[in-house]
């Protein structure tokens, strides 16, 4: 297992074969995120996409806790001048854009409390493994603070307009039973074996044609119509005529082998 360097405190990035996992390492302050950390994210991102064999990016927090959310206590001194909130959310969204433009499969790996910005962090991942004991919300209503355009709408596109008005209105926070119910969990597991099953999971994805899925990424991040998909698809079609990605995929299933992308 390689280890790599985040250059910022509360920020801790391994890569294990095809499989890079980022953690969010404050468990003394439930890994509530600084903004030294939001603005960390989108060059630790690049670095672990740009790692020799990287395929598949877990995101998780330590200590049993994903992410309590933005830090309240930061967020209270930034609020205290109005130039200084809109760049806090600016760098909030920039982070969280840059998680879901990863090129690679995402996946949150949601133990204990994934909270506030937290949650933003995980509805950005394309994937979110939640432990049986976790509890999901979005809380700006219960601190004033206006959501911000991307997240509100991503995590309308998830979870659709009536949940999402649920979440954001009443602040609550769900448990993973009525998590996945709302298209908030896509598999759910007892805490012991989620972290094993998600890294499993991703190490499959590492062996799919890498091609596929980001071209499948491309058209589900465009926009809600089938003119967005095609235009996103587009350069992925035309670079598809050259790609061995196919040639490799039907040699294999002919040759009754696993496809080596």
């Amino acid at each position: 297992m390689e280890h790599v360097d985040t250059g910022v405190p509360g920020l801790r990035a391994t890569v294990d074969g095809a499989v890079a996992t980022l953690v969010l390492d404050r468990p003394e302050r439930r890994n509530a995120v600084t903004l030294a950390m939001w603005r960390a994210l989108p060059g630790v991102l690049d670095r672990l996409a740009a790692a020799p064999g990287v395929r598949a990016l877990l995101l998780t927090g330590a200590g049993g806790t994903f992410s309590a959310g933005a830090d309240i206590a930061e967020l209270s001194e930034v609020y205290a001048d109005p130039d200084r909130a809109e760049a806090y959310h600016a760098q909030n969204v920039a982070a969280e854009q840059a998680l879901a433009a990863f090129p690679h499969p995402t996946v949150a790996v949601v133990h204990g409390h994934c909270v506030g910005g937290g949650c933003q962090l995980a509805v950005a991942c394309d994937l979110r493994f939640v432990a049986h004991d976790a509890r999901l919300g979005i809380t700006p209503a219960k601190l004033g603070v206006v959501y911000p355009a991307v997240p509100t709408t991503r995590l309308a596109r998830l979870v659709g307009p009536a949940r999402a008005k649920y979440l954001l209105f009443s602040g609550e926070l769900v448990d993973a039973r009525r998590a996945e119910l709302f298209g908030l969990a896509d598999e759910v597991h007892p805490a012991a074996e989620l972290d094993a099953r998600a890294h499993e999971f991703a190490a499959m994805l590492a062996t799919r044609s890498p091609q596929t899925l980001g071209a499948a990424k491309a058209a589900l991040e465009a926009g809600p119509g089938v003119e967005d998909a095609r235009a996103a698809l587009a350069p992925w079609e035309r670079k598809s005529r050259r790609s061995p990605d196919v040639r490799e995929g039907l040699a294999a299933f002919l040759e009754r082998r696993p496809p080596r992308f």
